[in-house]
């Protein structure tokens, strides 16, 4: 019988494995220690218990204080609250009416960005250079006297361009704005400190860093205005109402511990890997082009196109032979349209549907890396043949 292939993972952008270490940590709140962490009772502050340690690891490694950290369901969640909780407390406060963002956000930012435009928000969306990066003087140039918000993400989750935060941040500052960042991909892949960016609000997810879904986080600077998006009880001190789910945020600190113990060597061992790997795409493989910024770049992100070769197909074909990549953001799946952060960076329509994503992460090997090498060679010529490229 014909071994079963060993599936090389390489969409690490979209979601990543829970390690064993925070599926430990997770368990025992599951069947144990079960109480409501709002409850009096043993089994109750044990769960208050896990939540506090938890949210004073992460605040630890935000360098922020603990009460600043709302826990969510996930970054979709975190970058709700944070848009439209900012908007409708300054309507409600008679602060201004203006929103700006990039045109290369995630559609958990732009979609709620379009929903408040429909209830009479203005929002300004910046453009970015070919490589993906936001230029804080355009920043500064848009903005108004009734501009409330500004809303950059902290690394693309398609490209891995990083934008620049801080200098934006020394702008909004100067105005009395409040700065949000989307940092999903880059929390546990790069340093994140709230005291070096000086954003007012920051969302992150654990699904990213080996941690499990469902679980995410929204910084929120102390003094800064929010309203809640539902209603209930004073869990997160009132900004986001419901029971608490203890075992996924003891697995959320967890893993956020094991991401930033090892951040640094495993950051260097992914960009000598991607670094590898993507110089072999380069100039192994004919009509071959990388997109967004080489050095401003998160660690393990390749984003690359490959000329007459439709995307879908080369996915497909490299599933079968057992190795995952993707398109572009998880989100964007099954989309009709091309990816919006590459049509932002200038591609045309056909460059955007030849473009597919490689994510790396700390299980890939060099031997892997050739494995994939090998079919990827093989799958291209093979399409290219039958398109008659």
């Amino acid at each position: 019988m014909e071994s079963e292939k060993k599936t090389i993972y390489l969409d690490h952008a979209a979601t990543t494995a829970v390690d064993l270490k925070v599926l430990d940590a997770m368990l025992p709140y599951f069947r144990d220690s079960y109480g409501n962490a709002s409850g009096i009772y043993g089994l109750g502050v044990d769960g208050k218990r896990a939540i506090n340690k938890s949210r004073e690891t992460i605040a630890g490694m935000l360098q922020c204080e603990p009460d600043e950290i709302i826990f969510t369901s996930g970054g979709t969640e975190s970058d709700n609250l944070a848009v439209q909780g900012a908007a409708f407390a300054a309507r409600l406060h008679g602060a201004g009416n203006h929103i700006i963002t990039t045109a290369i956000e995630h559609p958990a930012v732009l979609n709620t960005c379009a929903y408040l435009k429909e209830q009479g928000f203005d929002v300004t969306y910046l453009p970015v250079d070919e490589q993906g990066l936001v230029e804080p003087s355009q920043v500064e140039a848009n903005l108004r006297k009734d501009t409330i918000l500004v809303s950059v993400m902290l690394a693309n989750n398609e490209i891995g361009t990083l934008e620049p935060i801080n200098e934006i941040a020394g702008i909004t500052k100067k105005q009395g704005i409040l700065l949000h960042t989307d940092a999903v991909q880059a929390f546990g892949q790069i340093p994140v400190n709230i005291k070096e960016l000086q954003v007012d609000l920051l969302s992150a997810s654990a699904h990213k860093l080996y941690g499990p879904k469902g679980i995410g986080l929204l910084y929120c600077r102390n003094k800064t205005s929010i309203l809640p998006l539902h209603y209930g009880g004073r869990q997160e001190g009132g900004r986001r109402a419901g029971t608490e789910n203890v075992p996924l945020i003891a697995g959320f600190g967890t893993a956020a511990e094991l991401a930033f113990d090892s951040m640094e060597v495993r950051s260097s061992a992914l960009m000598q890997l991607r670094n590898l790997f993507l110089q072999r795409i380069l100039s192994e493989i004919p009509g071959s082009h990388s997109h967004g910024d080489l050095l401003k770049r998160l660690p393990g992100n390749i984003n690359v196109a490959f000329d007459d070769v439709e995307s879908t197909a080369l996915l497909l074909m490299l599933s079968m032979k057992g190795i995952c990549a993707a398109s572009g953001s998880a989100c964007s799946t099954g989309a009709k349209e091309s990816s919006h952060v590459l049509r932002a960076i200038g591609c045309t329509e056909k460059e955007a549907r030849e473009t597919i994503r490689f994510s790396l992460g700390k299980e890939n090997t060099i031997e892997e890396i050739d494995i994939v090498m090998q079919v990827l060679k093989e799958c291209i010529e093979n399409l290219r043949l039958i398109r008659g490229a």
